[in-house]
């Protein structure tokens, strides 16, 4: 299971940061990653983290912007987001799969195979 938390209501230029827990069989995580869907639009892909060694992949629309992270201890991956826009306001959903993915498969929804609840993200301009 995934949960994520720490949306909420921010200005523009503001900053969140998202986690994602996993609970249950977490030993064999391959790889989490972060999606949104804002209103009338379709999923997108925002950044992902291979958590063997920490390699990062990010939508060009959050790079330089957002920072993913993960803390094996605790199963917990990240999402730092700064500068928000209003255009960042969406619901993110963090999704987490068990196989080993190449670098150039971390954006794929197909990818995941365990999805958390989404957390709201509003900005405000």
């Amino acid at each position: 299971q995934l949960q994520a938390s720490g949306g909420g209501l921010v200005q523009a230029g503001g900053s969140l940061r998202l986690s994602c827990a996993a609970s249950g069989r977490t030993g064999s995580i391959g790889a989490m990653a972060w999606f949104r869907q804002a209103p009338g639009k379709e999923r997108e892909f925002v950044a992902a983290i291979r958590w063997s060694d920490g390699h990062p992949r990010y939508d060009g629309s959050v790079r330089g912007r957002a920072t993913i992270s993960r803390e094996n201890a605790k199963s917990t991956g990240y999402l730092q987001l700064n500068s928000l826009k209003p255009e960042d306001t969406a619901v993110y959903s963090c999704a987490a799969t068990k196989s080993r993915p190449i670098y150039g498969t971390l954006a794929r929804e197909d990818l995941y195979d365990y999805w958390g609840q989404g957390t709201q993200v509003t900005v405000s301009s």
